[in-house]
């Protein structure tokens, strides 16, 4: 028997007038629109120093907060370590149990409390101005005693929460993560920070892996289906059926001259039955794309997703043909048989 409470969902699902969740659902997310708007809009030169600040950071850059904020906190720190700039998170009421000692004079802090008023957070700028660090806020009250101490504050101010009780952090906690994006970009453009740079620190991930693996990596390059331009079609045809690639290579001698599909040759054999018979030459498509063996994975994905190709010819650094890539899934392995 159905559980009552899937049979509810699914009669939601099926009725054509919105709910009063789904509109509900539309509202939030508007309002969360409207709030980044307004937040793109006050960004002023006060982020360009917070920036400069952390650019010049010997050490690491420390956030800092509790709650929603220190939650966002974490995910701001994980960001820019992420991302070339060495970070890391400290709860902010850990820090008054001996967390206090991860933060060197080498650092820039950077404070997150939308009320500025926060006790676990205001109660460590004493402590931090011993240090003589740089302090960054990022508050949603500017007369706040967190504002005022700091030596750049972010606004992270919002009209209201999207809590219709206007109580739970939700835009102010979307405004502080989306500002939180802001700073981890403009420092990745500040240090010139490269994909090649981001795998280094992926390692395990699957956009990591293709950004480190080069096209030679992973290409065939033995037992290619290679026909010559004057072989007849119906001979390429058996050729691509043994590739097992989907497609044939035209090689005259050492020089690529061609490359036939097999939606090259379905198209060819919808306009002429006959065509088994026909030079491979007569439905060749001349100068195919090709791409170079130590182009990494990722920009060889990439290709063939912007040109809608199944798989691509590779050069080697002589000109001359060394394989073919396909498209491959994100564990790496080809898609297909």
């Amino acid at each position: 028997m159905d559980n009552p409470r899937r049979l509810v969902a699914l009669r939601r699902a099926t009725t054509s007038t919105p709910s009063a969740a789904v509109e509900e659902a539309r509202r939030v997310l508007f309002q969360q629109a409207s709030t980044l708007e307004e937040l793109a809009a006050r960004v002023d030169e006060r982020f360009a120093q917070a920036v400069d600040l952390m650019l010049a950071t010997p050490g690491r850059v420390v956030v800092t907060g509790v709650g929603k904020s220190g939650q966002i906190g974490q995910k701001i720190a994980s960001s820019l370590a992420s991302t070339g700039t060495p970070a890391m998170f400290v709860n902010a009421n850990e820090a008054f149990h001996g967390d206090l000692g991860m933060i060197t004079a080498q650092d820039t802090v950077i404070l997150i409390s939308y009320s500025g008023e926060t006790a676990e957070v205001v109660g460590l700028l004493p402590h931090l101005r011993a240090l003589g660090v740089p302090l960054v806020g990022m508050v949603g009250q500017l007369q706040s005693s967190l504002a005022r101490a700091v030596d750049v504050v972010l606004d992270v101010s919002v009209d209201r929460e999207a809590c219709p009780n206007n109580l739970a952090p939700t835009s102010s906690s979307l405004a502080t993560l989306a500002l939180g994006d802001a700073l981890v970009v403009a420092l990745m453009r500040e240090r010139a920070f490269t994909p090649r740079d981001f795998a280094r620190n992926h390692p395990g991930g699957s956009l990591g892996r293709q950004l480190l693996t080069r096209v030679r990596d992973v290409m065939r390059a033995s037992r290619l289906p290679i026909v010559a331009p004057s072989d007849s079609v119906g001979d390429s045809l058996i050729t691509m059926t043994e590739g097992r690639l989907g497609l044939v290579i035209v090689m005259n001698g050492e020089r690529l001259v061609g490359l036939v599909t097999d939606g090259d040759l379905r198209r060819a054999m919808q306009r002429n039955p006959a065509v088994l018979t026909a030079r491979v030459s007569e439905i060749m498509t001349d100068n195919p794309v090709t791409i170079d063996a130590d182009t990494s994975l990722a920009d060889a994905h990439a290709r063939m997703h912007t040109l809608k190709l199944k798989a691509l010819v590779v050069l080697g650094s002589d000109g001359k043909l060394a394989g073919v890539v396909e498209v491959f899934d994100h564990d790496g392995e080809p898609r297909g048989g």
